[in-house]
């Protein structure tokens, strides 16, 4: 499926190197990616993968030089930049991936309460009824987690959760990483080359369609 415009969000779960593949891959795929991340989002890409996106800089300028996208691929807002186009129904993306999603931001999604720019997105994907697809990341998951994903997922919100399989061997933790972002871009037939798929003969397990 091709995507024009989409968002990438990222959240305050552990998993950080996730929404990073994720954004690469969708780069990779073309689309014009808008990036979300909340607070505690850039504190937990830096503890996990000492990428400081934040620091005294621009995270518009730090995500570029990361990511390298094509010339005006690439866009940030900041959380509370309610002005963003993102964040109006009539400028409404493909798609919105929240990818590590905690369970916080899950909760207050289910909610429909909007505090930031990252929810405001999320709620309009829902009632513009456009894709929108989380990436929790927790364990173990309480009632009230499990109650908050199964409302948004009859809601018709996507949920893939970060569980790497183990059927194609990894070898290592790209691996591990390049299965479960494989699965969140197969869940919105978007393809890819990420993994290979059991009983696919070797160097043709893809998603291409």
């Amino acid at each position: 499926m091709e995507m024009k415009n989409v968002v990438l969000a990222m959240t305050g779960a552990s998993g950080a190197i996730y929404g990073l593949k994720l954004g690469s891959e969708l780069l990779r795929s073309g689309a014009h990616l808008t990036i979300l991340i909340s607070g505690t989002g850039f504190q937990v890409i830096k503890e996990e993968t000492g990428l400081d996106l934040k620091g005294e800089g621009d995270p518009q300028q730090a995500l570029a030089a990361y990511f390298r996208p094509e010339s005006g691929q690439l866009e940030y807002f900041a959380e509370d930049d309610f002005f963003a186009p993102v964040a109006s129904g009539s400028s409404a993306p493909d798609a919105m991936f929240i990818c590590p999603c905690t369970m916080g931001t899950l909760s207050r999604i289910a909610c429909g309460n909007s505090g930031t720019l990252l929810e405001r997105c999320a709620d309009v994907m829902i009632k513009e009824r456009r894709p929108l697809l989380l990436v929790p990341r927790e364990t173990p998951l309480s009632e009230i987690h499990l109650e908050n994903m199964l409302k948004l997922s009859r809601l018709g919100v996507r949920i893939v959760p970060a569980m790497p399989a183990f059927y194609q061997r990894p070898e290592s933790v790209d691996d591990m990483v390049n299965f479960v972002v494989g699965k969140v871009l197969d869940s919105l037939g978007i393809v890819h080359r990420l993994y290979k798929r059991r009983g696919a003969e070797e160097g043709k397990g893809t998603s291409e369609k």
